[in-house]
């Protein structure tokens, strides 16, 4: 204990290598030791400031330092507020820090693209909506609104309608009820919407699944209608109204009855089978297998079979018919009625509606469809494959090249273009008022091929791409000028174009052990599938782009004409 009371002033003296003489002179106190390093030394003199605590942030203004006061303040800052140093002028030629340029959004445009617009704009940067008067002075129930929002979208996508499209309607749908801050998120069976109304209160959120899915385009132009009267700023729609329309939406029946579809795909493989050179024998046997096909098909969907049962159990009766005609001797194009009878089953609207979201960036939901379109023509391969299989076993001679082998015959080819598109549009259950223009839209489709094909000798991959591009500018042109959905002027124009002689001739090749001329022509199909549903995709975004049809004053003019 000596020994350390005698080593205790040394390690004092040896812990400050600047200590004072007069403090290393100073006796030490009896009572504790310093232990720590940046303690100050004792018998350091330290100059008192005064009274106050000592100033500890790194960010406070030193002593001495002459700042100049800041301008006094209306109100408390935010740090969403506008700097003082902001230029509105000179704003407009920069960018936001996150690299996205700015978006001019005009009045004078459907509410698609406004509302397409700000869904690619931060929630920060998207403008503040107009103050809505559609509810009381409390605001308007979120959990209601989100509600409707979700059921309207669910009408939208089970219809068809492409993922960005539906997140456009749902937006519009929030905004119009005066929720802005919403983020609506759309996949192939899952609609969810997240609304947070300011940065401190809690976010709420809904999702809705969708089951089942049938085109009806009917009520997807009705459904239009509605979110355009809610987006327009003089059609009051109150949110009970807004509900009673949508339940008459839902409650309206099919405009065609089940009979009437089956007699429309009959119409439709007839008139196939004309385009790929039959005669009216041909179009007589496509037309009565297309029909037993589709009334095999509503017998598996009573039952409660899956969509991929039911493609396979319809491939089968053209087929069957088919072949039963070759094994009689018939004078008869085999391959065209089989071609004819493929055509009505060919899922041509998934195809176009998958590769829309793939290009607009909604890759999940882009993959769901493409592979609903697989499954749906591993169906058809399915029936086509056992019904020619048993067909070359018991010595049918099918040759491929039987349904192309006639001089092309425009007149009859056009016709069966405008039989083709109509019988389309009834299967997908259009409004009659848009028929005619889209039988018009499919029969142009077809000549602009044909030109190009036929008399221009251009690959059938390029003059599908060109006529596919010109329907969907063309149905683009009309749904911005009746501020409706695009799909009913364009899916019914494409069928014309559809890949069904291609894809026969494929699963025959398959059938008769050729594999590489079977493969072969399914490659080709694919080509011709893609071409379409990217053409229609690009004549989609050249009319939005370079072409403005319909004003806000010819719309609100067209509503009062109408009585809202």
């Amino acid at each position: 204990m000596k020994d350390a009371e005698d080593r205790k002033p040394d390690s004092d003296e040896a812990r400050s290598a600047y200590t004072p003489p007069a403090a290393v002179a100073a006796p030490a106190e009896p009572d504790s030791s310093t232990t720590s390093e940046f303690a100050v030394p004792r018998g350091l003199a330290v100059p008192r400031t005064g009274s106050e605590s000592e100033t500890t942030s790194e960010f406070a203004v030193p002593d001495g330092l002459d700042v100049a006061p800041p301008p006094p303040a209306d109100g408390e800052g935010s740090a969403f507020s506008t700097p003082r140093t902001y230029n509105a002028k000179q704003a407009a030629a920069f960018t936001p820090a996150s690299g996205i340029p700015l978006v001019r959004l005009a009045q004078d445009v459907p509410w698609q693209d406004r509302m397409r617009a700000m869904l690619r704009m931060p929630v920060t940067e998207r403008p503040a909506p107009e103050a809505p008067h559609r509810h009381d002075e409390t605001g308007p129930a979120v959990p209601r609104v989100l509600d409707l929002t979700l059921r309207i979208g669910e009408l939208l996508l089970a219809g068809g309608e492409g993922a960005e499209d539906v997140e456009a309607a749902m937006f519009a749908v929030c905004r119009s009820y005066g929720l802005d801050r919403c983020e609506p998120n759309v996949t192939f069976t899952l609609l969810a919407i997240s609304y947070q109304p300011s940065l401190v209160d809690d976010p709420v959120s809904a999702s809705r699944t969708v089951r089942r899915r049938s085109p009806d385009y009917t009520r997807l132009a009705a459904v239009y209608q509605l979110v355009d009267d809610l987006s327009d700023v003089e059609t009051h729609v109150s949110l009970e109204e807004a509900y009673r329309r949508l339940a008459e939406i839902r409650r309206n029946r099919h405009p065609y009855s089940g009979w009437t579809l089956t007699a429309a795909s009959g119409l439709l493989a007839g008139a196939a089978s004309v385009l790929v050179g039959g005669g009216a024998l041909v179009f007589v046997a496509a037309a009565i297998g297309a029909m037993l096909g589709d009334r095999l098909a509503w017998l598996c969907a009573g039952r409660g079979l899956p969509e991929f049962y039911q493609f396979t159990a319809a491939a089968m009766p053209p087929a069957a018919i088919g072949v039963a005609l070759t094994l009689a001797h018939a004078d008869v194009k085999a391959s065209a009625v089989i071609t004819g009878g493929l055509f009505a089953l060919l899922p041509g609207r998934a195809l176009v509606a998958g590769v829309q979201d793939g290009l607009t960036g909604f890759y999940i939901t882009a993959s769901a469809r493409l592979l609903e379109v697989l499954y749906f023509f591993v169906g058809i391969v399915a029936g086509v494959l056992t019904v020619l299989y048993f067909g070359v076993q018991l010595g049918a001679n099918l040759v491929p090249d039987a349904a192309l082998g006639g001089k092309p015959q425009p007149l009859y080819q056009i016709a069966a273009s405008l039989a083709l598109s109509l019988a389309f549009a009834v299967l997908l259950q259009q409004e009659r008022s848009t028929v005619l223009m889209v039988t018009l839209n499919g029969g142009v489709a077809w000549v602009v091929y044909g030109a190009m094909h036929y008399t221009g000798e251009i690959s059938p991959v390029a003059s599908t791409a060109v006529a596919a591009g010109v329907v969907g500018l063309f149905g683009q042109l009309m749904a911005r000028y009746r501020f409706a959905s695009a799909l009913p002027y364009t899916t019914a124009a494409i069928g014309p174009l559809l890949p069904g002689s291609a894809t026969y001739f494929g699963l025959l090749g398959i059938a008769q052990s050729e594999i590489d001329s079977g493969l072969t022509s399914l490659t080709k199909a694919v080509a011709l599938a893609m071409a379409i549903a990217i053409g229609v995709n690009l004549g989609s975004e050249i009319s939005r782009l370079f072409l403005r049809i319909g004003s806000a004053e010819k719309r609100r003019a067209a509503k009062r004409t109408r009585g809202f």
